[in-house]
């Protein structure tokens, strides 16, 4: 490998031999080759070779043409050498101006400065021209038959990737776009020749290996069809991660990866600018509760990257602690994390640890989640997910916390579930606490994280390992979805604009059947559904819903700064009451008034009765969880 150093040297040489070639060439051009004794004279010659060779190439070397690597030369280096050949050739008509004892023709000057632009331009795009195209004219109709699909900024970053490196052993033999206008246009010579649904009979004219979707905004539905129709035509599918690695300038070959299930899902992702939504949280004390569970981790992971002077992290499981608590140390060396075993439903720890640290952002994610398990042990998730929240409410109000952030759920809009309704109960409380403090209590309420523990991808994924059967609940069942590095950062975004209580809300595209998603991921590993892998229906559990909701019906949407972010408005306004009612209940709890069976009646009677109208006798099936084997 050459030095750099010795690049430069080399970049300077070539240039002396281009403008020794340039500068006779000047002259051979302006007395049409039969130039006149004089000009021969040595004296004359060295002159004249000294002047063009310091001057030109000092000016070169001063606008920084030789720290441009020659492979890479683009419209800037042309840039850069006609202003640079300007210049120079201006310093070189004052000399000849001012030397009047040399007889320079001054049109030589003009002939000069336009054969420089040209041949040291020249070289450098031939030079371009040969590493992408010359290497791969020699390998033309060779390495993997493939077709890419985009002809838009991506596809030509790609392309150009591509072209780069031969080495890689890509034979792009046509690019596939859906715009009418791009058709028959070329992109670094290769051919648009069709649209998407072309794409069967083409993959078979041109015994297609490969296909690349270069389309960094591509709907998961686009996906899913291409994947489908490689998949039956036994063709491999690679996919460019997102938009923001355009936007970045991040998209190279490196890049391109084998389909995964986000893109079947992918819609716009949501992105933010972590560093200046984060900054409330910079020098602060910040407590992350269910700090070891997949949101409560991921959202201490992005919290220590902006730099708080403390951050605690409290979960009742010191496994999931110990976790996260080695990564970080591990990820992010400097950042000063306190690991608390502590449990949300024992009050006074809880109040002890607030007013021992003395947080002043808390964001609550600790909660029970899985809705048939907490159908069937509906006392459980009325302590830890209501009173635990309440417990931490209440200990940040009294230790004057500057900003609290419920992690919420679309399972508490119009819930049918007790883990539903128990967020919803959640809601109400930070509602009704943020009416009465001075502080800021707010929740963010979105739907189903992607890979998060307890989650239906990761429960397929161990399905298909063990050969099936995958297990659905119905046909018709949707569900919204979103990765975790959006649900973490949507939660750090409510925290920087939180106001009034509100309920932030995250505009999550379109819901996905379960259904497709199952074939999707069984597609994915090289089998097909209902043939290597069988589909088993189960009938919905008890608090499951066909669809989930993200707004109720008496919530009005706002937009916020962030075109993807909503606040949720409700017409009524939550008074203190609701923690009264959340007393009384926690109370018959402690005294055992009534076994959970008629609590669970009390339960949703208050919580009905407090923004719903009355309930009537709605009957909550009591099926043993481990039983029925739901």
């Amino acid at each position: 490998m050459w030095s750099p150093s010795k690049k430069k040297g080399f970049l300077i040489l070539l240039d002396a031999i281009v403008l020794i070639v340039v500068s006779f060439l000047s002259f051979g051009l302006r007395f049409d080759f039969v130039i006149p004794q004089t000009y021969w004279q040595p004296v004359f010659v060295l002159e004249y070779l000294a002047l063009v060779l310091i001057t030109r190439i000092s000016v070169f070397y001063i606008f920084k043409l030789y720290n441009r690597i020659l492979q890479y030369a683009s419209m800037n280096e042309l840039k850069t050498i006609l202003l640079s050949t300007v210049v120079s050739s201006t310093a070189m008509g004052t000399y000849v101006y001012l030397n009047t004892n040399f007889a320079l023709p001054r049109s030589i000057l003009f002939i000069h400065g336009g054969l420089t632009i040209l041949f040291i331009g020249g070289v450098r795009f031939f030079w371009r021209f040969f590493r992408e195209g010359g290497g791969r004219a020699i390998k033309n109709g060779w390495g993997k038959r493939t077709f890419l699909i985009g002809a838009g900024d991506a596809g030509e970053m790609i392309l150009r990737e591509l072209k780069k490196h031969p080495e890689l052993d890509y034979n792009v033999v046509g690019i596939i776009d859906d715009d009418p206008a791009k058709l028959g246009m070329t992109i670094h010579g290769y051919k648009v020749i069709g649209n998407n649904n072309d794409l069967p009979n083409f993959i078979d004219y041109y015994n297609v290996e490969e296909v690349i979707v270069a389309i960094a905004s591509a709907p998961g539905s686009l996906i899913r069809k291409i994947h489908t129709i490689c998949q039956e035509e036994g063709v491999k599918v690679k996919v460019l991660p997102g938009v923001y690695k355009i936007i970045s300038g991040e998209v190279t070959v490196d890049s391109l990866r084998e389909v995964q299930v986000e893109d079947l899902l992918r819609r716009e992702i949501v992105s933010v600018d972590l560093a200046k939504i984060s900054e409330y949280l910079k020098e602060k004390t910040v407590m992350v509760t269910g700090g070891g569970g997949s949101i409560g981790s991921e959202l201490t992971r992005q919290i220590a990257e902006v730099s708080p002077q403390n951050i605690i992290v409290l979960d009742a499981s010191e496994n999931n602690l110990y976790k996260t608590h080695r990564w970080i140390k591990k990820k992010v060396p400097g950042a000063k994390i306190v690991p608390v075993i502590a449990n949300i439903r024992d009050k006074v720890r809880i109040e002890q640890i607030i007013n021992m640290y003395k947080p002043q952002v808390i964001y609550h994610a600790a909660a029970y989640k899985h809705v048939p398990l907490m159908e069937c042990h509906g006392e459980e998730a009325f302590r830890n997910n209501v009173l635990g929240t309440f417990n931490v409410v209440e200990a940040a109000h009294k230790a004057n916390v500057e900003r609290f952030i419920l992690v919420s759920s679309d399972k508490a809009v119009n819930p049918i579930s007790i883990m539903g309704a128990s967020k919803r109960i959640c809601e109400l409380i930070i509602k009704a606490r943020d009416n009465s403090s001075k502080n800021k209590f707010i929740a963010v309420r979105f739907g189903n994280v992607l890979e998060s523990d307890g989650s239906v991808i990761p429960l397929f994924k161990e399905q298909i390992q063990d050969g099936g059967p995958v297990t659905i609940t119905h046909k018709d069942v949707t569900r919204y979805f979103m990765t975790m590095p959006e649900a973490v950062q949507l939660v750090i975004q409510a925290g920087a604009i939180a106001e009034e209580g509100d309920i932030f809300i995250l505009d999550m595209g379109e819901p996905v059947k379960i259904l497709e998603l199952a074939r999707d991921l069984i597609s994915l590993t090289g089998l097909k559904p209902e043939e290597d892998i069988d589909l088993e229906f189960t009938g919905l559990r008890p608090g499951d819903k066909l669809y989930e909701e993200l707004v109720k019906d008496d919530e009005e949407l706002i937009q916020t700064d962030h075109d993807k972010i909503f606040i949720g408005k409700s017409a009524s306004n939550t008074k203190e009451y609701i923690l009264r009612e959340v007393r009384d209940l926690e109370l018959a709890l402690l005294q055992n008034i009534a076994g959970w069976g008629q609590l669970k009646i009390e339960f949703y009677d208050k919580l009905y009765g407090l923004w719903e109208e009355e309930m009537t006798d709605k009957a909550f099936p009591e099926k043993d969880f481990f039983q029925t084997g739901e």
